[in-house]
């Protein structure tokens, strides 16, 4: 990619600092939740895997930004609905740059400097992309063009002819309502009122692939909203017999973006259980298939672990 920036050496660096901080006694602080499996908040310790790492196997967009600024407010929620609306096809990762001094710093040394400033990490290269906001459809373009940019290069690869892409958002017929209310409630927060909807349409169409997914998030998101994720994760790793403690912390570690790390600790509690409790992690493994594309890997691979830790 011309342009691109190798962030191997960066890379390198904060591996060795992230040594020496934990001989000393630190602990590196897990990813915060920032709306969604498809949108994680990353910090300093957590740019390498977050972000360079899982560029390996998926695109990620670095959205920097900070509290003060007010086209960041702007930008920041149109990137993370169209993250939600790309459903894994590339993840939004956010540096709050006074919260994370390094990346700040780091930021500046490409010669960036202003923000809200977006870069594209693609299999560990570092592409500038965005500078400041835009609206919607001028930012929606412009992800789509710097895909099919990267997929003419040989860096991404073509998706297979005649697959059928999930709809995003935008697709959705105007004059359906209940889509619109479903839409109307996830922008105002209600996520009651958006669950409500997504149920209807199922009702209605039990078959709707969106609206399947739509619901999946919603409960998720309702289920972790009143949770002290720190909490949930100590409690989990202190207790791996307690099947609640082992589902709870699946929740965190999927709205925070961990996914294998929520479907391998739900396999765990699937191999160490029995009876009621083993069909409750295994029914609570399922719903979270929901929320990722049926044709995704990490779904793939644990529910062949699945098959394997039931029978």
């Amino acid at each position: 990619m011309h342009g691109a920036i190798d962030l191997g050496a960066r890379q390198a660096a904060a591996r060795k600092q992230q040594e020496r901080r934990t001989q000393g006694g630190g602990p590196a602080p897990a990813a915060a939740a920032a709306g969604g499996p498809y949108v994680v908040d990353v910090t300093d310790e957590t740019f390498n895997t977050e972000v360079v790492d899982r560029s390996q196997s998926v695109p990620v967009l670095v959205d920097f930004w900070a509290e003060w600024c007010g086209p960041c407010k702007q930008l920041g929620p149109i990137l993370e609905k169209l993250a939600t609306e790309a459903a894994g096809k590339w993840i939004l990762a956010k540096v709050d740059i006074d919260a994370n001094p390094q990346l700040g710093a780091y930021m500046q040394q490409m010669g960036v400097r202003g923000i809200p400033f977006v870069a594209a990490v693609v299999g560990g290269q570092l592409l500038p992309f965005l500078n400041g906001a835009a609206p919607e459809p001028q930012v929606r373009q412009a992800i789509d063009q710097l895909f099919e940019a990267l997929r003419e290069q040989g860096i991404l690869p073509d998706a297979p002819e005649g697959e059928q892409q999930p709809a995003d958002a935008a697709d959705v017929p105007a004059e359906d309502p209940v889509y619109a209310q479903a839409e109307d409630a996830l922008q105002r927060g209600d996520l009651d009122a958006a669950k409500a909807a997504f149920e209807r349409i199922l009702a209605a169409d039990p078959r709707d692939g969106q609206a399947k997914q739509g619901l999946a998030l919603v409960q998720l998101s309702l289920r972790v909203r009143s949770l002290d994720a720190e909490r949930v994760l100590q409690e989990a790793s202190e207790k791996p017999g307690d099947v609640q403690a082992q589902v709870s912390a699946s929740d965190v570690e999927m709205v925070t973006g961990r996914i294998d790390d929520a479907f391998d600790r739900l396999l765990g509690a699937v191999r160490r259980s029995a009876g009621d409790d083993r069909d409750a992690v295994r029914k609570h493994l399922l719903s979270l298939f929901e929320l990722l594309p049926p044709d995704d890997p990490r779904v793939a691979k644990a529910r062949r672990g699945l098959q394997s830790a039931l029978f």
